[in-house]
């Protein structure tokens, strides 16, 4: 955070507290500095930059602050000069004074705290969930999960191959670098680009998409002229992935209880020029649909993905997680009844709780024999000793997914 301008928040800083609170009392920081940044349309890019992190940054960083702080009850403008001393790097003078508290008003500063959910800023759930997945590298994921990922973005096969779409990019003034893991990533370097400006995604050329996800719609396999079931499609990122692969010839369908996804569904699919090769069903696909391959990418804690919403693990109910396996196990079943013999079903999400995990995986099979445990089509260094696939934020530079293959018998 030192790289940020923070001297951009003269004379607004200041008035920034009702964000802040807001924040802070569970409203969801991205919706709070789009409406921040539109009550100051005369900012420059760097205010609006500087007001954007210190609101996220306060989000995120609320525990680390109130730590060093001493104060639990410490009020907005306190923790915000905490974050511009703290973490901003900038005399206790200055930070007062962009955060429009008295001088004099920080304490003394403390050394980073030692404890990891203080240290990183994690609710004590969380703190304990890292725990138990990552072990001796809990700490690695913290840290991980407290940055912001990179720009991955997708080459839509349909139309370009990687290699050529990142010769357009570089045209545009966009620089990649080959993903490390998926077949058609590409990770931006340099400056985070208007990727929506851009013209190779005008012409839908490219999707946003974590290199994570798009290594899940490579596990399932898809090839040419096949017919997949995208279980829970939302609003399709790995469907489109899913129609690349199988092409003109083949059948992606496509099954969510949300309808307004699908409605974005089907308008992405016709930027991509997968109009015809996605089939949206609804919340159910019919009943006599027999494919060669499924994918559930089941709806989950999404604790893989913290690193996309800063303030995210602060308005979570872990509460609401104990209803999920049983949610996943059964659209599981469902989707395992559409696999032909000799198909493949993948099941994934997104985090990295063992309960909505392994556990889901395991139960399954030991209730379906007729499902045989395959590992998924993915690199080698994804792969666990058990034969799943994990993909995590420390270690592979993407949000922490999971994933389990099978094929049917006979």
């Amino acid at each position: 955070m030192a790289s940020v301008a923070w001297e951009a928040l003269d004379g607004t800083g200041p008035g920034l507290g009702p964000e802040l609170a807001e924040v802070l009392a569970g409203g969801a920081a991205e919706r709070v500095v789009t409406r921040a940044l539109r009550a100051r349309p005369a900012l420059d890019a760097q205010g609006r930059a500087a007001v954007a992190e210190a609101i996220f940054g306060v989000g995120l960083w609320r525990r680390r602050l109130r730590a060093q702080l001493g104060d639990p009850l410490a009020p907005p403008a306190l923790l915000l000069a905490a974050l511009l001393r703290d973490l901003g790097r900038r005399e206790a003078g200055v930070a007062e004074a962009l955060a429009g508290v008295p001088a004099g008003a920080l304490p003394p500063p403390r050394p980073p705290p030692a404890a990891r959910a203080d240290r990183f800023s994690l609710p004590g759930w969380l703190d304990a969930e890292l725990e138990a997945a990552a072990g001796p590298e809990a700490d690695a994921l913290a840290a991980a999960l407290c940055l912001p990922g990179p720009v991955a973005l997708r080459a839509n096969r349909l139309r370009i191959e990687p290699a050529a779409l990142a010769a357009r990019l570089g045209a545009e003034g966009v620089r990649t670098r080959p993903g490390a893991l998926a077949r058609a990533c590409l990770v931006v370097e340099g400056p985070r680009p208007n990727v929506y400006g851009l013209r190779a995604w005008q012409e839908g050329l490219l999707e946003v998409q974590d290199e994570g996800s798009q290594v899940l719609g490579d596990a399932v396999g898809a090839r040419a002229g096949e017919a997949v079931l995208d279980a829970c499609a939302g609003a399709g990122g790995k469907t489109l992935l899913l129609a690349a692969a199988v092409g003109p010839a083949g059948r992606v369908h496509a099954v969510d209880p949300d309808a307004e996804r699908l409605v974005r569904l089907r308008t992405r699919a016709i930027a991509a020029g997968a109009a015809r090769i996605v089939a949206v069903h609804g919340a159910a696909a019919p009943a006599e649909l027999r494919v060669d391959r499924a994918l559930v990418d089941a709806p989950c804690s999404e604790l893989g993905a913290l690193r996309r919403g800063p303030d995210l693990r602060w308005r979570l109910d872990p509460a609401a997680f104990e209803r999920l396996p049983a949610l996943q196990a059964r659209i599981l079943e469902r989707a395992a009844a559409r696999v032909r013999p000799g198909g493949r079903l993948v099941y994934a999400t997104c985090t990295f709780r063992r309960a909505e995990d392994e556990d889901v995986a395991e139960a399954f099979e030991a209730a379906h024999p007729e499902f045989a445990r395959v590992a998924p089509d993915a690199p080698a260094s994804t792969l666990t000793k058990d034969g799943f696939l994990r993909t995590w934020p420390h270690r592979d530079g993407t949000d922490a997914f999971f994933a389990a293959a099978w094929v049917r018998r006979g």
